[in-house]
Parts: C-alpha cells; sequence; structure tokens
C-alpha cells in the first residue's frame, strides 16, 4: 500500500484493497464524487518531481495552508481525473483536517541550513535533523518522538510534503493520542486503498 490516499475505500477504485467501515464510507465517497465528471486532461503539477525541487527550495520557515495531495505518475494523475481532481480531493479533505484541528496558526515548519527542523504538528512541538534526497524528493525528519519520510513538491505560492498513507496516519495518531479524536481513525480505513496518491500539507511562507 502506498500513499496518503487517505480517500479511496469503498469507492470501488482500481487497486483498492481492504474492506471499508462506515467512515471509510463517509471518507471514501470524496473519490466517488470526484471522478462522476469523467476524465479530465492531466497537467503535471500535481505530480511529485514533475518540478525540479533543490534542498535550498524547502529551507525557510513555512506555515500550514491547506491540505496537499500529489500523485507519483502522470499516468495515475491522468486516470484519476487530472488537476481538476486533485484540487477537488484537496478541498473535500479540507473539512476532515478542520475537525482533526490542523491550522496554520498550529501546523508549522522551519528547515535550517545547518540540517536541523523545527515544527509543530497540531500543536505538538516536533524537533530534529533532516535531509533531503534530489532524485526522489524525498524528505527524513528524524527526531526524538518521531521519525519519518515525506515527499516534497513545489507549488505556485509555496511547498507541499506528501507522505504515505501509513505514514501521515502514524503521524497524527501520535500528536493526537490523548484526543480520542475519531476522524484520526476514519483516516486510518482510507488509508489502506489507493496506490499513486500521497496526501499531507501545503505550506506557503
Amino acid at each position: 500500500m502506498s500513499a496518503a490516499a487517505f480517500l479511496a475505500v469503498g469507492c470501488g477504485m482500481p487497486g483498492a484493497t481492504g474492506t471499508s467501515s462506515s467512515n471509510g464510507n463517509i471518507l471514501g465517497s470524496v473519490l466517488n464524487d470526484v471522478l462522476q465528471g469523467g476524465t479530465i486532461s492531466n497537467v503535471i503539477t500535481s505530480v511529485i518531481g514533475a518540478q525540479t525541487v533543490t534542498k535550498a527550495n524547502l529551507i525557510g520557515s513555512w506555515k500550514y495552508s491547506n491540505p496537499g495531495c500529489a500523485f507519483t505518475s502522470e499516468n495515475l494523475l491522468a486516470k484519476a481525473g487530472g488537476e481538476v481532481a486533485a484540487a477537488q480531493i484537496k478541498s473535500k479533505a479540507m473539512p476532515y483536517y478542520q475537525q482533526i484541528g490542523i491550522s496554520s496558526s498550529n501546523t508549522f515548519i522551519t528547515f535550517k541550513e545547518d540540517g536541523t527542523f523545527s515544527a509543530q504538528f497540531r500543536g505538538t512541538p516536533i524537533s530534529g535533523n533532516w535531509t533531503f534526497d534530489e532524485k526522489s524528493y524525498k524528505v527524513t525528519l528524524q527526531g526524538m518522538l518521531l521519525s519519518f519520510n515525506c515527499y516534497a513538491k513545489r507549488n505556485a505560492n509555496g511547498i507541499g510534503l506528501l507522505f504515505e498513507g501509513k505514514k501521515l496516519l502514524n503521524i497524527l495518531q501520535t500528536v493526537a493520542a490523548m484526543s480520542g479524536n475519531q476522524n484520526i481513525q476514519a483516516v486510518g480505513e482510507i488509508s489502506k486503498s489507493y496506490d499513486g496518491l500521497r496526501l499531507g500539507f501545503d505550506f506557503t511562507k
């Protein structure tokens, strides 16, 4: 399984696996809604690696702006319905991010030139070391409490940090371990299913 595909259990999508719960059905309808309009020509700005990202592009302070979404290839983007579908996935994911409690005031990250970072995810502080692989666009964040990989993408007005499904779920579960928030469990159901889609966070300066 890959991809923060936060979105496809119960959709009947190619590559879907596992069974859906009531939460899965609720969130799984997101992709169904997006795909009803048919295939739209793809625009590669929603493909990881379509635009070159360097370590220098990441350095600085970034605050969360919106859910982030991208595909791992142009073929997968076209299969899902293109750039418009990607934008709709972000829009439809927004209410669930809000329910979880993610906002620009409590989710942000600073990448420093010396290879260290400091961040907050949903108000939980994280710091440590970071590395970036310019061939795979993989960012590795190594902290005392959390260590994880994500993938960087350039946006028109910032960057996206995008995760495989299990990784995104682990992060959300860790930072909200004491909340009992059922929306996070719903993310777990949805993330079981759709290879090739990654979901995460868009950031601006």
